[in-house]
């Protein structure tokens, strides 16, 4: 691999590893939100509240946070190929 090709690559894994990075910390802090409006959720599930837009907040949240990790694994993958992988695009 000529030496310019070799820094760019270094380059675009030093990026992808921030990006996953911030990946994680975004989930996590994603995890927590929802927690909270579960906890929310079943309060006013308690108190008899109309329920329907938290019960959908909660379901939006969740869809939210599996299309994040199924962004993470792409982020993961590109890692592994850069790290290890043939030269050029997978």
């Amino acid at each position: 691999m000529p030496e310019h090709a070799s820094g760019e690559r270094a380059v675009e894994l030093e990026s992808e590893k921030q990006l996953l990075v911030k990946a994680e910390a975004d989930i996590e802090s994603g995890w927590s939100r929802l927690r909270n409006q579960q906890d929310l959720l079943t309060s006013l599930q308690a108190s008899g509240q109309n329920t329907e837009q938290a019960e959908r907040l909660v379901s939006l949240l969740k869809r939210t946070l599996i299309e994040w990790e199924r962004h993470r694994a792409l982020i993961e993958q590109r890692i592994a190929y850069l790290d290890g992988g043939p030269a050029g695009p997978p």
